[in-house]
């Protein structure tokens, strides 16, 4: 493994606080003069750890994002949509997700990683509702309205598309096999 890039400040203003911040690929360690090198080989440790964890909570995972799509189905399609994968991707350019019903595999875009809560939880209902009803006639359009939050979501990934330069997307019946949320 790799040792992490780490530059160490003492400071003679500081008395007790440590601190820590990530510059680009390099860690900065803040610590007060006086610690001796043991004080500073145990802070530098401390302060990597709790960062690391840090950037575990922030970091999207594709458990996690199949845990919550799970959540969705249980809550507004009564657990029905059991998709066999849900994964974050990066080679979507035109599209917010995509989903396999044959397969069972869902796969949304990283440009979805930082929006918010309910945008994504309408996409995720989009595609787990096409796990049960292909294309978008009203019998689809009957399984996502439970979500309360959907025009408001709809709304946003319209700006977000309009600000890349992409088309609003027009939700038509796709072809068989694949279903994509535009």
């Amino acid at each position: 493994m790799a040792t992490p890039d780490v530059e160490v400040r003492r400071s003679r203003r500081r008395r007790q606080t440590v601190s820590a911040y990530r510059d680009g690929g390099r860690t900065v360690v803040l610590i007060p003069a006086s610690f001796s090198a043991a004080e500073e080989a145990h802070w530098v440790d401390r302060m990597l750890t709790r960062l690391a964890r840090g950037d575990e909570r922030r970091a999207p995972s594709d458990d996690r994002l199949a845990a919550r799509a799970a959540r969705l189905s249980a809550r507004y399609l009564g657990g029905h949509a059991r998709p066999r994968s849900v994964r974050w991707v990066s080679t979507m350019d035109r599209r917010w997700a995509s989903c396999t019903p044959s397969t069972g595999a869902i796969r949304v875009s990283d440009r979805l990683q930082d929006v918010p809560d309910h945008v994504l939880d309408y996409v995720l209902l989009h595609e787990l509702a096409h796990l049960l009803v292909a294309g978008h006639g009203p019998a689809f359009w009957r399984l996502v309205g439970s979500y309360p939050k959907t025009d408001r979501a709809r709304g946003f990934l319209d700006g977000l598309a309009h600000a890349a330069g992409l088309p609003p997307s027009d939700d038509v019946d796709d072809a068989p096999g694949e279903v994509d949320q535009g």
